[in-house]
């Protein structure tokens, strides 16, 4: 999917850097983003009542919001006010030996015994993870930690409040005037400052709320599938980019060089919409201290009845995922699949055979 109207900005001059012409910009500075080898253009910052944020949520493009005031009674939340309130379950708590936090499906590793994970998930109590973040901070290494839970029945009573206090009232109408599916969970995500999650992209819609700290995002549209070498379908980080940002291999991964990103730094109070299969790379600011923020995903709208055609290039994302599936599933190992692709692929479509 083409990507032109989410902005006017030109990427002369933002490779390696940011394009934050005309972006607000209190509380961080250049210095605190990491530098990449790819441009980059501004994703817009509008209100939401502005009909551009209208329009561009609609046409599946990414905006930030800058005064939905989704999550407002959030915006007090610090890890002290967590520690006391928020109550004695157990969450999941990611470690890693660097800032990178690759995603990976723990019940895909069975069928690639050579994998082994970059990061560590542990279930703890908060006071724990708290304990062991200052802990980390303390001995200036390279390990980190983030703690990645969803919201659930076990948080205490003034976080319930803040909860519900929520606005429901506009995020409700976003979902039904698009007719995308249930929300499927609110994940609270606190990280340490430098944390980056690298590139991957979603099957449902994301309203990402900044909460405490500052995240740099980088979203790059479904029409770059190609320039992100995605791992396969079976693999246990199925939907991340094989592309290691910091030092990456044009050789094994040569359409890298021809990426655009679209950016933006979100601060608390901001909500970035981050639409479905849109590739999204996310990073707390360096030097910027706890970072929390709180997703709200939603299923997507259902198929339609009448396809338009030419598809989209989300939809044709979705088709090599369902061909990958169901050729894993009719050969019986998902390693036959890669040979199989290039049997029939190879010699047959590289030419015009007319």
């Amino acid at each position: 999917m083409a990507a032109a109207t989410v902005v006017e900005a030109d990427t002369a001059g933002s490779e390696g850097g940011a394009a934050f012409s005309g972006v607000h910009n209190k509380g961080w500075d250049d210095s605190q983003l990491r530098k990449y080898s790819f441009p980059t253009k501004a994703i817009p910052r509008l209100s939401h009542t502005d009909p551009r944020a209208e329009m561009l949520i609609n046409n599946e493009e990414p905006v930030v919001l800058t005064d939905t005031n989704l999550v407002y009674p959030a915006l007090k939340w610090d890890i002290g006010y967590l520690q006391e309130n928020i109550g004695n379950g157990d969450f999941s708590v990611y470690t890693a030996e660097n800032h990178k936090f690759l995603y990976f499906d723990e019940k895909k590793m069975s069928s690639f015994e050579n994998f082994v994970p970059k990061s560590r998930r542990m279930e703890m109590k908060f006071s724990e993870f708290v304990d062991k973040m200052h802990k980390t901070e303390e001995m200036g290494g390279e390990e980190r930690v983030y703690l990645q839970q969803t919201l659930n029945d076990t948080v205490g009573k003034k976080i319930v409040v803040d909860f519900l206090g929520f606005n429901w009232n506009w995020i409700n109408k976003q979902q039904a005037k698009r007719n995308w599916g249930q929300l499927t969970s609110n994940l609270l995500l606190i990280g340490m400052e430098g944390n980056v999650t690298p590139a991957h992209y979603d099957e449902q819609q994301n309203f990402f709320a900044q909460i405490k700290g500052h995240k740099r995002c980088i979203l790059f549209a479904p029409d770059q599938f190609e320039c992100l070498y995605s791992y396969p379908v079976h693999h246990p980080c199925d939907r991340q980019s094989q592309v290691d940002f910091d030092n990456p291999d044009h050789e094994r991964f040569p359409n890298f060089k021809n990426v655009v990103g679209y950016e933006t730094v979100v601060g608390p109070g901001d909500v970035l919409y981050i639409p479905m299969y849109w590739w999204h790379h996310i990073e707390s600011l360096l030097n910027g201290g706890v970072t929390i923020t709180v997703n709200f995903w939603y299923k997507g709208a259902p198929t339609p009845k009448r396809i338009e055609y030419p598809l989209r290039a989300h939809q044709k994302v979705a088709i090599m995922r369902n061909i990958e599936k169901m050729l894993g599933e009719a050969l019986g190992d998902p390693h036959e699949v890669g040979p199989l692709l290039k049997t029939m692929i190879k010699g047959r479509y590289e030419h015009d055979c007319s």
